[in-house]
């Protein structure tokens, strides 16, 4: 099948790609979108006639402004207050919002946990490790991108696949599986049920909360299940008003909770589980990620 005739034509085409890159480079969806926004206006700047393939060069283009993003945002995250989780992509479970690069069939690579790991990586491994493992570009192009060898590259992406996959083999599961914990999850807190709480979460769950300080949140993770436990009741007690409501969504393309006041959305909560209990869970709740 060939290419569409014109550049704009061509770029749209690949439009859903490209953020889906950018937004699991940076994690926010308003940086993604200028990313993309850059890369439209560089690509009707350039010279198509010495183009080969429209993709790579708007792959590898994307990457690049990825990269200069990621370092100037460093300061800013090193500064940020509390732990940084991405930015939700929300949808309902009735009406989920489709991943933006949905043909690719990649909706798992945009959970939370998932991109929470990618923030473990350097910005060049997570460019080489995205590029290869989820969008399949070859280690020729990934070397153009990061200015590195070949070999180097493919050492990068080995040790980025290593650190990745050994911690995410624990987050396996299925959607129903999940949703079901969830159901549970909510019975036990309309209940204000310490122990079947307890009953749900890993000993060695995690509670991870983004507040950026604009909200109340613990400034650390919590850890163990006792102790979320004892958070999840005292949070129902203090914070709990009239139209606060959690529903059943769809969060990154998995399922997950949301919290709102009438319809005003004021948090996120995504779960990792082994399909049994809750392993982690993330929640956002700073204004800024969910307008």
């Amino acid at each position: 099948m060939s290419e569409p005739a014109t550049p704009t034509e061509r770029f749209q085409a690949l439009r859903g790609r490209l953020f889906g890159l950018a937004y699991r480079m940076v994690g926010s969806r308003a940086d993604a979108e200028d990313l993309v926004q850059e890369a439209y206006v560089r690509w009707h700047q350039a010279d198509h006639d010495r183009i080969e393939s429209a993709q790579a060069w708007l792959v590898t283009t994307t990457t690049r402004l990825a990269l200069d993003r990621l370092r100037r945002l460093k300061t800013e995250r090193d500064a940020y207050v509390g732990p940084w989780l991405p930015q939700p992509i929300v949808g309902s479970a009735s009406a989920p919002v489709p991943a933006p690069d949905q043909h690719l069939d990649l909706a798992d690579d945009l959970s939370m946990a998932f991109l929470t790991l990618l923030e473990r990586l350097a910005p060049e491994e997570r460019a080489a490790f995205l590029l290869h493992d989820v969008f399949e570009v070859d280690y020729r192009a990934i070397a153009s991108v990061i200015g590195r060898s070949e070999a180097a590259c493919r050492q990068v992406v080995h040790r980025a696949r290593e650190r990745v996959h050994g911690e995410r083999k624990r987050f396996e599961t299925t959607e129903a599986a999940k949703a079901a914990l969830l159901q549970r999850f909510l019975a036990a807190v309309e209940a204000r049920d310490e122990q079947a709480l307890l009953a749900l979460f890993a000993p060695d769950a995690s509670w991870t909360a983004d507040s950026g300080g604009k909200t109340p949140a613990a400034p650390r993770p919590i850890l163990g299940a006792e102790r979320i436990a004892r958070l999840v009741v005292g949070l129902r007690e203090k914070f709990w008003q009239p139209g606060r409501h959690f529903e059943i969504a769809i969060v990154n393309g998995e399922t997950a909770l949301c919290l709102l006041d009438d319809e005003h959305l004021v948090a996120t909560l995504s779960i990792a589980t082994d399909g049994e209990r809750i392993q982690a869970v993330y929640t956002v709740l700073n204004p800024d990620k969910l307008s």
